[in-house]
């Protein structure tokens, strides 16, 4: 399963950028993008590194919403398994 994280600009210089989610930041290749405008401020889905997609705040709001989600499933599946152990 391949999973892409929706990331904010916080800064860019060439063809990197320096991105944030979760007070987490990265450096990611702005490579695959060169047809978009992009600048600070904007959201992008990254994927090993790459930003793939342009997004919208809204978009990446959502899936940060489900991936909170999905997080919070797991953990209690976890926890039921080791109640059951």
């Amino acid at each position: 399963m391949c999973l892409g994280i929706p990331m904010k600009i916080i800064e860019i210089n060439q063809f990197m950028a320096r991105c944030e989610a979760k007070g987490i930041e990265r450096d990611v290749s702005l490579f695959m993008l060169q047809d978009e405008t992009v600048t600070s401020g904007d959201y992008v889905v990254v994927h090993v590194g790459y930003a793939i997609q342009k997004v919208s705040a809204a978009e990446a709001i959502t899936a940060w919403e489900i991936y909170d989600e999905m997080l919070s499933l797991d953990d209690q599946a976890q926890l039921d398994e080791q109640g059951n152990a």
